[in-house]
């Protein structure tokens, strides 16, 4: 392992998010010179300072091995999240060392929870800063564990086969050059098409601009206290609606459809299963929510129903309703979204559509196998056979994924929180969902949660977004022998 390569890389990362801190200052200039523009100015400065030196120290490496490649990829998750939170305790207010943590972790993940109470009082240019987060944290994921880890071996690389699947990597058969344009094109593309979307639906372009960055990263910070439910718009709710659900397919299979590809979004069954669950999950809420009385018409039940089950699949987390006073089929459906969630590829988090579509398709073979001792029966997924490592990954990751839910449910609520609290708080923090039910309901925030807790959560979150087995491996001491 060779850590001074590893810090170079983590120096790149680092001068990534300076560039965006020192955008962030510029529109402090654009809003007049608010309270946030010397914070930013300075922490520009100061990620600048620390991603240069190992650039001017180390030299570049022709080649990267496979734990280096983990490393720096786990490395520049941690440096980013460390970095982001010197705005936040440069300008102080709502901000200790917890929060601003829990804040800088929260919007890299993507997860979109937020520990401050009154989000309104930032100034425009943090609150610039925290959809910043969110954008880098949702094209950071996709340009690492599509991009960076392929090329380092794709035959090697157990993450990387698990994460796409067979008919996602028909579309990645690029140079890694190729590949990055590619992702960076939907990436801008879809959040420029949301923040002129949203612009035209009436909201002012600083909230669009926001919005989009957290609406295309799945991620949630909104600029307003009441998240997407202050502006009660219809049109608006549409709107995120469509860019939450294609940011939650894979950006592979975005690409082949726009190019005429026949291996795109209508002929995934992975898709299909993804907004299946949509469908079947968003009706069965709207009809709950309007047989319960919770709305006098079933269109209004469909309306809230439907994009807050889209809003907890994609992982965004944006609230136009407060969830934890539905009825009890409601909050059931919306919790298991919260374990199923999007598509592999996206920006999305949690066990994915593939793996639990994958899980259906084993069982139904085991199924078959016991009825059939003597036939040959093989997991088959978009008519392509799948390797038995390949499938013993994805069922061994959705159990640890679960034990590790478990596991911080009895940690958290050995605090003291409530049983209902303590379980969706674990469960959106491993998906990057955001808002739980109870206490860190979708009108609720972290503020009042214990700093152990909210540190506990931005484990999970940590854990999750980077897949479980990158951030465990670095604490295996064995691995780095």
């Amino acid at each position: 392992m060779r850590f001074n390569v590893v810090l170079r890389y983590m120096g790149i990362v680092m001068l990534l998010v300076a560039v965006f801190l020192l955008v962030s200052s510029v529109i402090s200039l654009v809003y007049g010179v608010d309270t946030g523009f010397y914070p930013l100015l300075l922490s520009a400065v100061m990620a600048g300072a620390l991603g240069g030196f190992p650039l001017i120290f180390v030299e570049k490496a022709d080649s990267l091995n496979i734990k280096e490649g983990y490393a720096i990829v786990v490395g520049g998750w941690l440096a980013a999240c460390f970095v982001g939170t010197f705005p936040y305790l440069l300008w102080g207010g709502q901000f200790d060392i917890p929060t601003a943590w829990f804040e800088s972790v929260s919007g890299f993940t993507t997860t979109g929870s937020t520990s401050l109470s009154d989000i309104e009082a930032l100034p425009k240019s943090l609150l610039f800063w925290r959809s910043c987060t969110h954008w880098l944290g949702g094209v950071g994921v996709v340009m690492f564990v599509l991009v960076i880890l392929p090329s380092l071996g794709r035959t090697k690389m157990t993450l990387s086969s698990v994460e796409l699947s067979p008919l996602a990597r028909e579309n990645y058969k690029y140079k890694s050059q190729k590949i990055v344009r590619i992702l960076l094109t939907l990436y801008a593309g879809m959040t420029v098409s949301a923040a002129l979307l949203l612009g035209l639906c009436g909201m002012d372009w600083f909230d669009a601009v926001n919005h989009a960055f957290s609406c295309v990263a799945t991620g949630g910070f909104s600029t307003r206290n009441l998240s997407l439910a202050y502006f009660d718009s219809a049109w608006i709710e549409v709107v995120t609606m469509v860019f939450m659900t294609l940011s939650a397919i894979h950006f592979g299979l975005i690409f082949a459809t726009f190019t005429g590809n026949r291996n795109n979004i209508f002929r995934s069954e992975v898709v299909r299963f993804f907004l299946g669950t949509i469908v079947v999950g968003g009706i069965l809420v709207s009809v709950n929510l309007f047989t319960t009385g919770f709305y006098p018409s079933f269109t209004s039940a469909l309306r809230y129903g439907m994009f807050q089950s889209v809003s907890v699949i994609s992982t965004t987390g944006f609230a136009t309703a407060d969830t934890s006073v539905w009825p009890p089929l409601a909050v059931m459906v919306l919790i298991y979204m919260t374990f199923q969630c999007g598509c592999a590829g996206s920006t999305s988090g949690g066990i994915k559509s593939d793996r639990v579509w994958l899980a259906l398709k084993v069982l139904r073979a085991r199924i078959l196998q016991q009825q059939h001792p003597n036939a040959i029966i093989r997991v088959r997924l978009n008519n392509v056979t799948q390797d038995e490592k390949v499938v013993g990954f994805a069922m061994l990751f959705i159990v640890i994924y679960i034990m590790i839910t478990t596991a911080g449910t009895l940690v958290v609520s050995a605090t003291g929180m409530d049983l209902e609290s303590s379980f969706t708080l674990v469960a959106a923090s491993m998906g990057n969902v955001g808002p739980g039910f109870g206490q860190v309901g979708s009108m609720a925030n972290f503020s009042d949660i214990s700093p152990f807790v909210r540190f506990c959560s931005t484990v999970l979150m940590l854990l999750g977004r980077l897949e479980i087995f990158g951030l465990v491996q670095l604490f295996l001491i064995k691995w780095w022998k």
